[in-house]
C-alpha cells in the first residue's frame, strides 16, 4: 500500500528491500545457518508470489464483476475478505505438505555453492512472472489484463511446484545417503567386533602358555636365544595394541582396520589422533578421507622390500580454528605432480585416481584446503578444515 504510487522503476529495489526483510526474519528467528536461511528465503518468497498473484486475481476479477472501482475495493472489506480467503487455505496446505514428510532439519544444510539452482529457479519466476507489468509487446507477454494475471499465477505456482519438487528430492537423497552411511557403520562395526573377538581369544590362549614362556626364558642362559624370545612374543600381542581409541567411533573403526592390516604386513603406523574435532563431519566423509589416504600411504609402503622403511604417520589435531589432518609415509622416489595431485613415473596408481581426488573433495565440502608434499624422503598430505559446531 506504501509503494503503490511509485515508479515503475523503484518496484523491484522495494521487492528487493522485501526480500531483505523475510532473510533477516527467517535468520533472527531460526537457529540455522546463513545459507539455510537463504534457501528457506527462496521459498518463502516464491510461495508468497503465489499467493500474492492468486488473490489478487481473484480479488480483481470479482471487484469487476461487481462494478466496483480500483480505489475503493482496494480499501474496503473485500479485499481483507480475499486475502483471508486465499492467504490461509495456501499457506496450510504447504504447512501441511512440509510436516506430513517429517524430513530431519539436518537435510536443509545448505552451502553457499549449493544455492545456485534455488535461485536461478526463483529469479527465472519471478521475472517471467512480472516481465508483463513493464514489457507488454514481447512473444511471452500478454497486453490485457486478465492475460497478465494469468500468466503471472502460473509462472509462481510452478515456481512453487518446482521448489517443493526440489526440496523433496533433496530430502530423499539425503535420507538414502544416511541410510548407506549407517549401513556402511555397522558393517564396520561387525567387523570391529571380529577382529576384537580374534585379537581377545590370541590374548586367552597366550595367557595359558604365559607362564610356561616365562620359565623357559628365565631358564634360557643364551642372551640371543632370551631376545629372540622377547621378539616373538611382541609380534603376537601387536594385534590387541591395534585397538584404537581416538574419541571417533568412526575414525576408530577405520584405524582399527588399517592398523590391524598393517601389524599382519610388516608396515609400522603410528598415529596420534583427536577423534572429538571431527564431531561436525559427516561419516561418510570420515571414512572416505582416512580410508583413502591411509590406503595409498600401505600400498606404496608394501612395494618396499625393507619392512623397517615401511613408516605410516597419521595425525589429528586442532590448531587455533582449524582441523589438522596428516598423513606421512616413507617415499623415497621423487614424486611428479600434475594439477597439484601426484603422478607415478611407473604407471601405477598408488598416488593418483578417484581416491585423492576424494579427499580433495570431502576437505572442499567443509571449506578445506588439502595440500601434498615430497621432500627429504617423505610424502605428506596436509588436510586443513575450518572447525564447525557439530550437527544436531
Amino acid at each position: 500500500m506504501l509503494t503503490d504510487a511509485l515508479s515503475i522503476w523503484l518496484w523491484l529495489p522495494c521487492m528487493t528491500a522485501a526480500v531483505g526483510l523475510m532473510f533477516l526474519l527467517i535468520s533472527v528467528c531460526c537457529d540455522m545457518p546463513l545459507a539455510t536461511a537463504g534457501y528457506c528465503t527462496i521459498r518463502a518468497f516464491l510461495l508468497a508470489e503465489f499467493a500474492a498473484s492468486l488473490e489478487w486475481q481473484m480479488y480483481s476479477y470479482t471487484a469487476y464483476t461487481l462494478g466496483m472501482g480500483r480505489e475503493d475495493a482496494a480499501r474496503g472489506p473485500l479485499s481483507l475478505f480475499f486475502v483471508a480467503l486465499v492467504y490461509i487455505p495456501v499457506f496450510l496446505l504447504m504447512y501441511w505438505l512440509e510436516n506430513r514428510r517429517g524430513d530431519p532439519l539436518t537435510a536443509m544444510s545448505f552451502r553457499l555453492q549449493e544455492l545456485w539452482s534455488p535461485v536461478l529457479i526463483a529469479l527465472a519466476c519471478f521475472f517471467l512472472s512480472n516481465l508483463s507489468f513493464v514489457y507488454s509487446g514481447m512473444p511471452f507477454t500478454g497486453s490485457a489484463l486478465t492475460d497478465i494475471y494469468n500468466i503471472r499465477t502460473l509462472v509462481d505456482f510452478a515456481g512453487v511446484a518446482m521448489m517443493y519438487a526440489y526440496h523433496v528430492q533433496r530430502c530423499e537423497l539425503y535420507m538414502q545417503r544416511e541410510l548407506d552411511a549407517m549401513q556402511n557403520i555397522l558393517q564396520n562395526q561387525y567387523v570391529q567386533y571380529r577382529q576384537s573377538r580374534e585379537s581377545i581369544e590370541v590374548i586367552n590362549h597366550k595367557y595359558h602358555d604365559l607362564k610356561h614362556q616365562i620359565a623357559v626364558l628365565r631358564a634360557e642362559p643364551d642372551a640371543a636365544k632370551r631376545s629372540a624370545y622377547l621378539d616373538g612374543m611382541e609380534e603376537e600381542i601387536r594385534d590387541y595394541e591395534a585397538q584404537n581409541k581416538t574419541g571417533n567411533s568412526v575414525l576408530d573403526t577405520v584405524l582399527t582396520g588399517k592398523s590391524l592390516y598393517c601389524a599382519r604386513h610388516g608396515v609400522e603406523l603410528t598415529c596420534i589422533a583427536d577423534g572429538g574435532k571431527l564431531a561436525f563431519m559427516d561419516v561418510m566423509d570420515i571414512c572416505t578421507i582416512f580410508g583413502n589416504l591411509l590406503d595409498n600411504a600401505i600400498e606404496y609402503e608394501l612395494r618396499i622390500r625393507e619392512r623397517e622403511k615401511r613408516l605410516i604417520h597419521l595425525a589429528v589435531h586442532g590448531k587455533r580454528d582449524f582441523l589438522v589432518i596428516q598423513c606421512q609415509n616413507y617415499c623415497p622416489e621423487i614424486v611428479e605432480f600434475r594439477g597439484g595431485l601426484p603422478v607415478s613415473t611407473k604407471g601405477d596408481s598408488a598416488y593418483h585416481g578417484y581416491g585423492i581426488k576424494s579427499v580433495r573433495r570431502s576437505a572442499e565440502k567443509y571449506g578445506g584446503t588439502m595440500t601434498i608434499h615430497n621432500q627429504d624422503g617423505w610424502f605428506q598430505v596436509n588436510i586443513m578444515i575450518p572447525l564447525q559446531e557439530a550437527s544436531v
